[in-house]
């Protein structure tokens, strides 16, 4: 988001040059979601240059929406659980109804209302993102790895689907391996997250996992990185990149196009699993992140795999980068 919100009744709205009144207005609402995409750190690029062109404007407008009320349900100033209610009255108005006819105001929703309408999007996994992050406003430690399971199907699944809708594919089963995908993407971001999330007062790994290991909450609090805490963190990497293996059959449903785009996240979020054993699984104190270079390696092997009409993803992606045998 460009702007900070000023009071709990006020969302935060990017900077436009062109009027609603405009002609261009709807051009201009999917470049400002298109910018604000560009403005933040992914693991890798929404909307990349493998997609058809068609396409990628709606794929920003998800991420605008995704985005918008993670940097709510996480930075926003003010009453957040007021600023979620907002989002959603935004969100609402996209489903215009006999007694709503109303549109949305704020831009990034006046794209989101075209995406919506061109692919006939329903609005649960949008409302499962809300409910997420007012989850996160009260709840900020999780007992067993089945909860983090149950909360990703708020906080993750549902952008999977949503991208599944942009491109006609609306079977249940397929959805529910997208999910896998999602879902291992979220735990690989929680696990290169963990110093960060604790900034803000949240520990994602299982309190019973912390129990298993011998790990406790005052010592991630102080950030002491020992070798239990490198055992726990080995695990939970060793069961993210199990489910990426369980989610990657969802390749042979996709048409060319979506295909690589799925492989680009996949590979991103097994990169990052991989950063992570590279370190030590030292995430207390440091952030491992994908580099511009190894984020253009991964996208330049992409597309010539695509072109070659081989694996998307070498199977070695899928392998620990340790030779350590759990």
């Amino acid at each position: 988001m460009t702007q900070s919100a000023t009071s709990a009744v006020e969302l935060p709205v990017p900077s436009m040059e062109v009027s609603p009144n405009s002609p261009d207005y709807l051009d201009a609402t999917f470049a400002a979601c298109e910018q604000l995409a560009k403005t933040h750190y992914e693991n890798f690029s929404i909307g990349s240059r493998l997609l058809p062109k068609h396409l990628r404007k709606h794929f920003y407008s998800i991420y605008a929406f995704s985005r918008g009320v993670d940097d709510l349900g996480d930075e926003a100033d003010g009453d957040r659980l007021a600023l979620l209610d907002l989002w959603e009255q935004q969100l609402d108005l996209c489903y215009p109804t006999v007694e709503n006819i109303d549109s949305p105001t704020h831009p990034y929703f006046v794209a989101l209302a075209e995406t919506i309408r061109t692919f006939e999007i329903p609005n649960e996994p949008f409302k499962r993102l809300i409910e997420a992050n007012r989850r996160d406003q009260t709840i900020t430690r999780h007992q067993s790895f089945d909860d983090i399971l149950e909360y990703c199907t708020y906080s993750a699944n549902p952008v999977g689907r949503l991208v599944l809708f942009l491109s006609g594919v609306r079977e249940e089963k397929l959805h529910e391996l997208a999910d896998k995908t999602c879902t291992a993407l979220q735990l690989a971001n929680f696990w290169q997250d963990v110093g960060v999330d604790l900034e803000i007062g949240r520990i994602y790994i299982p309190l019973e996992d912390l129990n298993q290991f011998g790990v406790t909450e005052q010592q991630i609090v102080e950030r002491r990185h020992d070798k239990n805490f490198e055992n726990l963190m080995r695990f939970q990497v060793k069961r993210t990149r199990q489910l990426f293996i369980d989610g990657y059959p969802l390749a042979d449903h996709l048409d060319t196009a979506l295909k690589s785009d799925f492989a680009l996240f996949t590979r991103g979020g097994l990169e990052i699993l991989r950063a992570i054993e590279h370190q030590n699984y030292t995430v207390l104190t440091s952030h491992p992140k994908i580099s511009k270079l190894g984020k253009a390696r991964i996208f330049t092997s992409t597309w010539i795999r695509s072109k070659l009409g081989i694996r998307l993803i070498p199977k070695r992606a899928f392998e620990s980068a340790t030779r350590h045998t759990d």
